[in-house]
């Protein structure tokens, strides 16, 4: 099993927001704060241009002013992987090639999705782009968006290649995921927020959180204390942060809807439609809930 030392883009990891201007632009001066924040905070590592960055309505041109920004704004200091992915391998390659010039020390490649291509296809992907960069990848298996799952013994074909050194996993697999850690050297991020304390337990390597864009302190406080052996003390923490969780993740609108709206960080792109009022009050209610738990 994979120990709490394999962590090649950090631990405690944040897929950050894209923020836009109030006329729908790209905001680097915001997105340059926020990510400062969020490494001052505690994260270690900062996920762009992901799903919860928008990276289905944002322009590759987009994409690489985001990394160059936040790069500029952190510095060495933390890693930064790039979302890269898509449904078109050949899009996907040059993404990853365009990210790589940019800066990015990883590349988030997911599934892709739609089509629906079948295992042979979906390491083939996958090798493509681990073959046309010299960065490592962290591969996103999140079924439930995709169609597809990336299934255990394609992972461990893919985790022989030099460059496939990691796995966002939103499979809600834990038996799937203690098997793989188990075989390969495969650094196991959680990209559920409530499963971030039970795979780490397994020997994950942290998580790539959404939430962290409003609770970075929060979230990591849960493997700061399992990692000191407090594990009742992580739980009494991760209890803590569970109705921000729900209320984030769970209640209906996507977590790029419900992070923009706590944190005011622009409108988001269409077809996604801002909080209403009601949901953020609500949201608001339980976030000022935890701050006031954890002061």
């Amino acid at each position: 099993m994979t120990s709490h030392t394999a962590r090649p883009f950090g631990r405690a990891l944040c897929a950050m927001i894209t923020p836009f201007t109030a006329a729908g632009e790209l905001d680097l001066d915001a997105a340059r704060r926020h990510a400062a924040g969020l490494v001052a905070d505690g994260c270690d590592g900062l996920v762009l241009s992901g799903t919860t960055g928008e990276s289905p309505t944002t322009t590759d041109e987009e994409k690489t002013a985001l990394l160059r920004a936040v790069r500029e704004a952190v510095g060495g200091t933390v890693p930064l992987v790039a979302g890269v992915g898509s449904s078109d391998t050949r899009h996907t390659v040059r993404l990853a090639q365009e990210a790589e010039a940019a800066g990015a020390d990883g590349l988030l490649v997911v599934t892709p999705y739609y089509s629906r291509p079948p295992q042979a296809a979906v390491e083939a992907h996958f090798l493509r782009v681990a073959e046309a960069t010299g960065i490592g990848l962290m591969l996103y298996d999140i079924p439930g968006r995709t169609g597809t799952r990336i299934e255990p013994a394609t992972l461990l074909r893919l985790a022989e290649h030099p460059r496939v050194l990691a796995v966002k996993d939103c499979s809600y697999d834990l038996l799937a995921a203690t098997r793989v850690m188990a075989r390969t050297s495969l650094a196991y991020y959680s990209g559920c927020e409530e499963l971030n304390l039970p795979l780490y337990a397994l020997g994950g390597a942290g998580y790539v959180s959404t939430v962290a864009n409003a609770a970075p302190r929060q979230m990591r406080a849960v493997l700061d204390a399992f990692d000191a052996g407090d594990t009742d003390g992580a739980a009494r923490l991760n209890g803590l942060t569970a109705p921000l969780i729900e209320a984030m993740m769970a209640a209906g609108l996507p977590g790029t809807v419900t992070a923009k709206a706590l944190l005011d960080a622009g409108p988001v792109r269409e077809p996604l439609q801002p909080a209403g009022r009601e949901a953020t009050g609500g949201l608001r209610e339980v976030y000022e809930e935890l701050l006031a738990a954890t002061a």
